[in-house]
């Protein structure tokens, strides 16, 4: 009696064991399945994990570049700021130039000027008419400075812009609103010579002019000043184009 139950014994600690061994082993192959991925060999999926391990060195690499390039900017930028505000001065520059290009500056430099005055009158007939009655000549002066390169313009101390406006009231002209008779100064900065050649030229605008009876001078001059155009132009229609950056 005493002999089996001690083979019992000893039988029950064997199940036990047993049984518990399986549950180890059985917890120890789910681990190993959801490490490594079930139906996949250790090799296979270490394989992989040095393939994804590669990816994630490569993105790595990649931001640290990019990284590296945004504070190179940043320095360019700080660099700027103690080097005078080469970055703001710059941007004061593009601004001032395209404000002289719509006249919202005034101006002087070298150029010509061109003084138009009326055709005597005559005595004995008591007939007369004046530059006043010619805007078309005026317009046609203004487009041939253009076409010689002329940076600024200003007709009787007006600015001419894009936006001037040159019309006849009564017995006289007006421009930029303003009222204006004979004689007609126009003013032109840049390159004296390139301008008065483009007016003097044999069948240019002085030719005509003085074909006309129109007594006209020109000359050229180192030191012209041109005002700015004084009037507000506010944009009620017109919206810039914002161009895409690919």
């Amino acid at each position: 009696m005493g002999y089996k139950m001690k083979r019992f014994k000893e039988l029950s600690a064997l199940i036990l064991v047993s049984i518990f061994l399986g549950l180890i082993l059985s917890i120890h192959f789910k681990t190993v399945n959801k490490t490594v991925g079930e139906g996949v060999m250790p090799t296979q999926r270490a394989q992989q994990l040095a393939a994804e391990l590669k990816k994630v060195q490569s993105d790595r690499e990649s931001l640290i570049n990019r990284v590296s390039e945004l504070e190179t900017k940043i320095e360019q930028y700080e660099k700027s700021e103690v080097d005078k505000n080469v970055y703001a001065e710059n941007l004061y520059k593009d601004a001032m130039k395209y404000r002289m290009l719509a006249g919202y500056v005034d101006l002087e430099g070298e150029g010509i000027v061109l003084e138009i005055n009326d055709p005597p009158v005559d005595l004995q007939f008591g007939l007369g008419y004046t530059i006043v009655d010619e805007l078309d000549l005026i317009l046609q002066v203004i487009s041939m400075l253009n076409a010689a390169d002329a940076e600024a313009i200003s007709i009787n101390d007006q600015r001419y812009t894009s936006f001037t406006e040159i019309v006849r009231a009564g017995n006289h002209i007006e421009i930029n609103g303003v009222s204006n008779s004979s004689p007609i100064v126009i003013k032109a900065i840049g390159n004296p010579s390139t301008l008065e050649s483009a007016l003097s030229i044999k069948g240019g605008m002085i030719w005509y002019l003085r074909n006309l009876d129109y007594v006209v001078h020109i000359r050229q001059d180192k030191n012209i000043s041109i005002p700015r155009y004084r009037k507000v132009k506010d944009f009620i229609y017109a919206t810039p184009i914002e161009e895409v950056v690919n």
